[in-house]
């Protein structure tokens, strides 16, 4: 039988170790944690999300999806917290380069943060494994398109900006849920400025179910499909959720998405378009309630990854 949920372990989903000496192959599936919140603008706390996510994933028992019908416990590994320095951007980005690289090429990731920042360089590295921009699915309160960090030249609420003037990702397929923070418009629309697409929580309020959300589903679905399904990048802050359903978190913004509206997104697009990894941020758990924020980052992750084992069974699965 699986283990009661308030039993002590330090995986996801209890997962064995990567390495562990009970696997004779790396499994194709595996999460880190980036425990970095050195570029928060409000309250600090994302440091220690991986740790709030993993304990809360021990929730999910087996972990067999209710939906998929399938679980990740076979297939999945845990690479922990990856060791960065904690004081500097710079030298947490250099630090983390070298480790990321061998993970993307062996296994498909999630990673657990970690405020915003870890985004860039995570992209920086899919694009060198994959020798092309990604496509690029993000929720967010924020549209972190900023041009500069509060004077600084970069951090949590720039990546977006960074990336696509850097040419990581396909301008065109970069999609942005959930977004409703105040900014000016040249920041606000220049995802859509450039050439992609922008469902502001405004345009997705009272659209829970998936047949609700299919104008949503399909359009985003018909610009991967017009650009060939490009390998397509999930990038998941948590403050996408309006604090009702996430609490803990750094920069909460009222008026944003419910749990149930990204579940059904995840659902539907997971097992469907040309997703290589993954990671969810910006879960602060000392500002939790209930570890509402926790359970949520925890549920996101692993419908995921039941979505992309669907997705390979069915020979739409991303490379690894």
């Amino acid at each position: 039988m699986s283990s009661f949920a308030f039993l002590s372990n330090s995986q996801f989903m209890k997962v064995p170790a990567a390495g562990a000496a009970t696997d004779a192959a790396p499994r194709p599936y595996g999460v880190a944690g980036i425990a970095w919140d050195g570029c928060v603008t409000n309250r600090p706390g994302a440091r220690f999300g991986p740790r709030a996510i993993r304990e809360a994933s021990h929730m999910l028992c087996d972990g067999t999806h209710p939906l998929f019908d399938c679980t990740p416990e076979e297939l999945l590994s845990d690479h922990g917290d990856l060791p960065l320095p904690n004081t500097s951007l710079k030298d947490m980005r250099a630090a983390m380069a070298p480790l990321i690289a061998p993970l993307i090429a062996r296994q498909h990731m999630a990673w657990l943060g970690g405020d915003h920042s870890i985004t860039l360089p995570l992209l920086r590295a899919y694009k060198a494994h994959f020798g092309q921009p990604l496509a690029v699915i993000h929720f967010d309160a924020h549209c972190d398109t900023w041009v500069d960090h509060f004077g600084e030249e970069s951090g949590h609420g720039t990546w977006v900006y960074e990336a696509i003037q850097e040419g990581l990702v396909i301008k065109e397929c970069f999609v942005q849920l959930g977004i409703r923070s105040a900014g000016e418009r040249a920041a606000r629309d220049y995802v859509r400025d450039q050439g992609g697409l922008i469902f502001d929580a405004r345009s997705l309020r009272g659209l829970e179910s998936a047949a609700q959300l299919a104008p949503v589903l399909d359009e985003i679905q018909a610009r991967m499909a017009a650009h060939g399904h490009p390998p397509l990048y999930l990038s998941l802050d948590i403050d996408c959720l309006d604090p009702a359903f996430a609490p803990g978190t750094g920069t909460p913004e009222p008026g944003g998405m419910s749990t149930n509206q990204v579940l059904s997104i995840l659902e539907e697009l997971s097992p469907a378009l040309n997703f290589v990894g993954m990671d969810c941020v910006e879960v602060a758990p000392p500002y939790d309630h209930a570890e509402l924020t926790s359970y949520a980052a925890a549920q996101f992750v692993w419908t995921y990854l039941c979505g992309r084992m669907v997705a390979q069974a069915t020979g739409r699965a991303g490379r690894a």
